[in-house]
C-alpha cells in the first residue's frame, strides 16, 4: 500500500492544529490509507509547536519540522517536500479552510493517470475585496503568462506524485506556482473543485500587499518556463 505524506505549513495556528489533526486522522483511517503527517512550523510565536509536540507524543506518524523564524510558506513547503518519505504528497493549509475530506477524491483523480491534482476553491469563503478579487486577477495573469490554465493557483490543497514534488525549484512566494513549475517536467495536471470553508480561528496571513510579491515571482517563473529546458 502506498504511503501518503501529508504536509501542513503552520504559522500561529494554535487554535486550529488539534482539530485539523483530528480531521486528517479521521479521513485517513476511515479510508484505510497509510500516511505520515509532516507539520512544518514556520516560526510561530504562539503555542502551535507545543500543541504539535503533544499530538506527536500520541501518534508516531507525526513528524515536526520547526523553523527558528518565519521564512514563509514556500520555504515551509520545500522543507516538507525534502523530508517527505511517501509516494504521494498531499499539501493543505493549517487554518482548516481546506477540507481534509477531499483527500480521497484527489487521490482518485490522481489515479486516473495524472501527476498533480490541484484544488479549485470554486465557492471560496473569503473576503471579496482583500482576498478574492486579488486572487482572481492573479490567477488570470498567471494562467496567461505560464500557459498552464487553472482557475485557482492559490489553493494549497494538492495531490502530487513525490518524484514531481521533490524536483520543484521553490523560492520566494513560488509555492503558488507549483503547477506551472511542474509543467516543466512534462507532467499531466488536473484541477478538481473542492470544498472551501470559512476561517473560524486565528487570522489570515495574506492580503493585497502579497499580490505584488507574487507578480515579481511570476517573472522568475516565466524565466524558468522560457529558458529552463534550453
Amino acid at each position: 500500500m502506498r504511503l501518503l505524506s501529508i504536509i501542513v505549513p503552520l504559522y500561529n495556528e494554535e487554535g486550529n492544529v488539534r482539530n485539523l489533526f483530528e480531521e486528517l486522522t479521521s479521513v485517513i483511517d476511515g479510508a484505510n490509507l497509510r500516511a505520515e503527517f509532516v507539520f512544518v512550523d514556520d516560526g510561530s510565536s504562539d503555542n502551535t509547536v507545543a500543541n504539535l509536540v503533544q499530538i506527536a507524543n500520541g501518534d508516531e506518524r507525526v513528524r515536526i519540522i520547526k523553523f527558528r523564524r518565519n521564512f514563509g510558506q514556500t520555504a515551509a513547503m520545500a522543507a516538507g517536500f525534502d523530508f517527505a518519505e511517501g509516494d504521494v504528497v498531499i499539501t493543505l493549509d493549517g487554518d482548516l479552510q481546506n477540507d481534509p475530506r477531499e483527500i480521497p477524491r484527489m487521490l482518485e483523480k490522481l489515479d486516473e493517470g495524472f501527476d498533480l491534482v490541484a484544488g479549485w476553491r470554486r465557492n471560496r469563503k473569503d473576503a471579496a475585496i482583500s482576498r478574492k478579487l486579488p486572487s482572481l486577477i492573479a490567477n488570470r495573469i498567471i494562467s496567461r503568462t505560464t500557459k498552464v490554465q487553472l482557475h485557482d493557483y492559490g489553493c494549497t490543497l494538492k495531490a502530487i506524485r513525490a518524484d514531481v514534488a521533490k524536483n520543484l525549484p521553490l523560492y520566494g512566494e513560488m509555492h503558488r506556482f507549483i503547477p506551472a513549475l511542474a509543467a516543466l517536467q512534462g507532467v499531466s495536471i488536473a484541477e478538481l473543485p473542492v470544498n472551501h470553508r470559512p476561517r473560524v480561528s486565528g487570522t489570515s496571513k495574506y492580503g493585497i500587499s502579497r499580490t505584488f510579491r507574487v507578480m515579481l515571482d511570476l517573472l522568475t517563473v516565466n524565466f524558468f518556463l522560457g529558458y529552463g529546458t534550453r
